[in-house]
């Protein structure tokens, strides 16, 4: 009967990586490995005799799952089940990755790459942190109404420009952004996040998970005179132990993100709500039995 919400980054409290006040990762974590089964090496689902594997610890897209202990998380019984879910992962993601990673500071300047259901939540980051201007970054302009409910002071689309968009932002923020974030998976578009950074201290927060064959290039100037990369996975936050939090400071009114929620849909159309991901048509659906 407890609410809980499952983890897609476990926390076993006992690895290398748990004990590190500077990490958030886990061991015990699927993800990389993708081996698809639970600790004792097992998977829990089948269809038609044959093994399903599990997805990232967690495997919810079912009417029911099996996690590990260490991959799940009880919350606060008042809870909104369909409005928390968002902190398992989205929400949590983008908002971690300015408030934990890069730690934005109140009067300070923020661009983000890619204005989805993350890149949103980056923007709620940077706006709870104080940050005096959130530029947000999209080629799909009809999402520039959404980024500006939420924080966002100016939105930009590079296909509105004939030079580079990190030449752009340079000109409006007196030498580039103190804080960039590349919300997308474009590792062309992560090497533009970190060129629009301020050269001296700007520092750069990759959120997008790019295919796994791809790669990075720049010239090493770029960070050589004091720019900083920094990647993350799930904004930073040990799952086991600030999700709960999170899940509070909602309930507390610390920030507000029932707007990322465009889309409410049954399970068994499920696949449309991939669709209107797709075409750019909805933020985040949310899945109902």
């Amino acid at each position: 009967g407890d609410k809980v919400i499952p983890l897609f980054v476990p926390q076993c409290g006992s690895c290398r990586c748990c004990k590190n006040p500077d990490s958030n990762l886990c061991y015990k974590s699927d993800i990389g490995k993708y081996s698809g089964v639970l600790l004792d090496n097992t998977t829990r689902f089948t269809c038609k005799g044959k093994p399903v594997y599990h997805f990232v610890n967690t495997s919810t897209f079912t009417e029911y799952t099996v996690v590990d202990e260490i991959a799940v998380a009880k919350i606060h019984p008042d809870a909104p089940l369909d409005k928390v879910w968002l902190i398992g992962c989205g929400f949590s993601t983008g908002y971690g990755s300015a408030v934990n990673i890069a730690k934005v500071k109140p009067g300070s300047s923020c661009v983000v790459f890619g204005l989805g259901g993350v890149g949103l939540s980056v923007i709620i980051g940077c706006k709870v942190a104080g940050a005096a201007k959130i530029i947000a970054v999209d080629i799909n302009c009809d999402k520039f109404a959404k980024a500006k409910e939420f924080g966002a002071t100016e939105c930009i689309n590079p296909k509105d420009y004939d030079r580079p968009i990190h030449e752009v932002l340079a000109e409006m923020t007196d030498g580039g952004v103190d804080y960039a974030f590349e919300v997308i998976g474009n590792t062309g578009v992560m090497t533009s996040a970190l060129s629009s950074s301020f050269f001296g201290c700007g520092k750069t927060v990759i959120v997008g998970v790019a295919p796994s064959n791809a790669t990075m290039t720049f010239d090493p100037m770029l960070m050589l005179t004091g720019r900083i990369l920094h990647g993350a996975v799930f904004g930073g936050w040990k799952s086991k132990d600030d999700v709960p939090k999170l899940v509070d400071d909602y309930i507390n009114k610390k920030f507000e993100f029932d707007g990322l929620i465009t889309h409410k849909l049954p399970l068994e159309k499920i696949n449309e709500g991939f669709e209107l991901l797709r075409k750019g048509e909805s933020i985040r659906s949310v899945v109902c039995l």
